[in-house]
């Protein structure tokens, strides 16, 4: 069989074309220069070529659309291309070009077929929905998605029309109104693709089905609600208005994508595929110019930047092969998991008690036997993940380990102790890296012999869903520990920011001021409720309070005194709350907080028992607009004093930090972006109107106060 390869164009080209005696033409992209296929507005006139170099070949019968990359089909459209865009229509232009661009191809008279590997996701997944069939590879690197609305954004291209006609309504909408991607399984249990095989045969089974005619799928069988509200007029409306109604739940109003997403899908289903097209044209144009969306895109490129770079420029990590961790308990386990089963690494848990150990590995085999149960992962590869924990009550195993991560109680000589034992029992090359959340890495590392090794790598709960680590260097910590440090976080699947040593870090010390705040207003009679669904609306994922009872309100007030201690008096917590502790009030884990935890909805009610205690009779005297606005005025002014004392690399570091470790509402781009667009101006005014009212724990920062003179600001 002979293969003729076409150059599609004189410059390089995305697309080359390779046609073959059998009728079957292979058209592989491959983007030049980059390691993933990004679809980019430039390739339509190379699209354009291609497809009409088939169409003027008559021997070509089918086509199997392939990547050119080892690990990816395409991973989306490049979204830096809509900076450019001046308004609604011209963004709605790119959209509808894309349309076009798939609508030719799935009405060409060749059968197209997409063989995908590796990632196939927003446009990706699109060209392959316009393609005629799909079989995808059943690698672990194969993930099927449209994520547009992570970005503030719809699938422009077809992907709202196409993904509800070729599979349920529901999994469809579900899809694009959370962004997850599926794994090849699902993919296929789903009807997304019609074969999923071993990427040895990937190619020859493409071409097997391209020499198929193009046939009319009908779409997976439903149960009988399924039927009726998916193919009954009553029982859609029931679906898109129960959809609408769930989206404003978790949305809170705050992100416009979701609503638009429903609309698109609604008006294609009940109006047809042109009109379909036309809304999701229109939707996607008024999507990209909304101040929202231009804040998610911006957090994308920035998590995407740090993700190259290393710890500290121009100092490459020393190779990991083996990780210790100290402690057994919640944060040790979870640690101990992302190791294992995120950065491949071997993991060896001590700890002084075998139950310890016990418990550590059990918390991974539970998570990993979900997966399982749920047909996300075989067997075999939990059991392979599983092998590589060990544990130790003494320090066997531990000679030559590369890193140690301290995850045990919050005590200095404790942790100080720990460090004497690592450096008598590691290897000289060792790292500690100690998991506190509050002490200063500085005082652990006080008494070490080697305190160049000693750095502070602090997870946030839980472990394994949680995604930023803060990289903490103390004044003598060594360029290569923290580039060491950096590389084994993000091999664990963390986003690390690098952060100067002091109590509270970056992220606890802005969550401290904003939880003080909170419990100003409790005291000032305010119902908990309230102010817990003042700052949900504003777009943080939980309140404050209910905050505080699932860390453990022992746990959360314990860094308020150290803060206090190197920060003074506007970190001070109101001394009522002493009461709350000697009541024995831990929150959620001894089912006595603020909130009640036994009866119909656990941790959904508030325990009234809490205002007696309190001497309190809540009576609200303002609305959920300034509750928001006092607690997240507090959090934006110590991010701007972290980052004027150098806590902090740069405001880049301090949005990711804030969306990742706290969940400050993404769609606000983080406190640096929310303040830049704001308007310094307007920030120093509201914090001086409340310092007013409430006194000097709302003074603007200096640096605030300077800004707003010389009119910069942090972008």
């Amino acid at each position: 069989m002979t293969e003729q390869t076409q150059n599609i164009e004189s410059h390089p080209s995305a697309f080359s074309l390779a046609t073959r005696d059998d009728g079957i033409a292979i058209l592989t992209m491959d983007v030049v220069g980059e390691s993933m296929n990004t679809l980019k507005v430039e390739f339509a006139e190379q699209i354009d070529t291609v497809l009409q170099q088939i169409n003027a070949d008559k021997s070509i019968k089918g086509v199997v659309v392939i990547s050119g990359k080892p690990n990816s089909f395409v991973a989306g459209a490049d979204i830096s291309m809509l900076a450019a865009c001046q308004s609604a229509e011209d963004a709605e232009a790119i959209a509808a070009g894309g349309q076009a661009m798939f609508q030719r191809i799935e009405e060409m008279s060749q059968t197209f077929v997409a063989a995908i590997h590796g990632p196939a996701l927003g446009g990706g997944l699109e060209l392959a929905l316009a393609c005629h069939y799909r079989v995808c590879s059943d690698s672990d690197k194969t993930q099927l998605g449209l994520p547009e609305v992570q970005l503030g954004l719809l699938p422009g291209s077809g992907g709202t029309q196409r993904l509800p006609r070729l599979i349920s309504v529901q999994q469809a909408m579900k899809m694009m109104l959370t962004g997850a991607s599926v794994r090849a399984k699902q993919a296929l249990r789903y009807g997304i693709v019609d074969d999923m095989v071993p990427q040895s045969i990937l190619l020859d089974v493409a071409i097997e089905m391209a020499k198929k005619p193009k046939t009319t799928r009908s779409k997976p069988k439903l149960d009988v609600m399924g039927q009726f509200l998916e193919r009954t007029s009553v029982g859609r409306n029931l679906l898109f208005s129960q959809a609408r109604k769930q989206t404003a739940q978790k949305t809170q109003g705050n992100y416009p994508s979701p609503d638009l997403i429903i609309d698109c899908i609604e008006t294609g289903l009940n109006q047809g595929v042109k009109k379909g097209l036309q809304v999701e044209a229109r939707n996607f144009g008024k999507l990209v110019m909304t101040p929202e969306s231009a804040s998610l895109r911006s957090l994308f490129f920035a998590t995407t930047e740090m993700k190259k770079e290393t710890g500290v420029q121009g100092v490459a990590p020393s190779k990991l092969s083996k990780i210790g961790v100290l402690g057994g308990g919640l944060m040790g386990g979870g640690i101990a998991f992302v190791t294992a089963t995120k950065a491949g690494l071997p993991a060896r848990i001590k700890d002084i008690r075998p139950e310890g150990i016990a418990n550590a590995i059990k918390y991974s085999y539970d998570l990993l036997n979900k997966k399982v149960k749920k047909r996300f992962m075989a067997k075999s590869q939990m059991q392979k993940q599983l092998s590589l924990l060990t544990g130790t009550v003494d320090y066997s195993g531990y000679s030559d380990l590369d890193v140690v991560i301290e995850a045990v109680f919050e005590d200095l000589n404790l942790k100080q102790q720990m460090v004497a034992e690592i450096e008598e029992n590691c290897a000289e090359h060792t790292i500690f890296a100690s998991n506190t959340s509050s002490i200063p890495i500085g005082q652990i590392a006080a008494k070490a012999a080697r305190p160049e090794q000693v750095i502070g790598l602090h997870y946030f709960s839980p472990v394994d869903k949680m995604p930023l680590a803060e990289v903490i260097a103390h004044e003598t910590t060594s360029d290569l520990t923290i580039s060491t440090t950096v590389d084994l976080a993000k091999r664990q699947g963390k986003t690390p920011i690098v952060v100067k040593d002091g109590a509270g870090f970056y992220v606890n010390r802005i969550l401290a001021p904003y939880m003080n705040q909170a419990a100003e207003l409790i005291l000032s009679g305010e119902p908990i409720e309230k102010i817990d669904k003042a700052l949900v609306k504003f777009g943080f994922p939980v309140g404050p309070i209910k905050l505080l009872d699932e860390v453990g309100i022992d746990v959360g007030t314990k860094i308020i005194p150290i803060l206090q201690a190197q920060f003074g008096e506007r970190f001070a917590a109101p001394e009522a709350f002493n009461k709350v502790l000697a009541d024995d009030r831990k929150g959620k884990k001894n089912k006595r907080g603020f909130y009640l935890y036994s009866g119909k909805k656990p941790g959904k009610v508030v325990d009234e028992s809490i205002y007696t205690l309190l001497s309190l009779s809540p009576n609200s005297t303002i609305s959920q607009a300034q509750i928001a606005e006092r607690c997240v005025l507090t959090m934006l002014n110590e991010a701007a004093m972290c980052l004027d004392e150098g806590v902090i690399r740069n405001a880049r570091d301090g949005d990711i930090g804030a969306i990742f470790g706290i969940g400050f509402p993404p769609f606000l781009g983080g406190p640096f972006r929310y303040m830049h667009n704001l308007g310094i101006e307007h920030v120093v005014a509201r914090l001086e109107y409340y310092q007013g009212l409430y006194g000097d724990k709302f003074a603007p920062a200096p640096c605030l106060k300077n800004m707003q003179k010389t009119g910069v600001s942090f972008y």
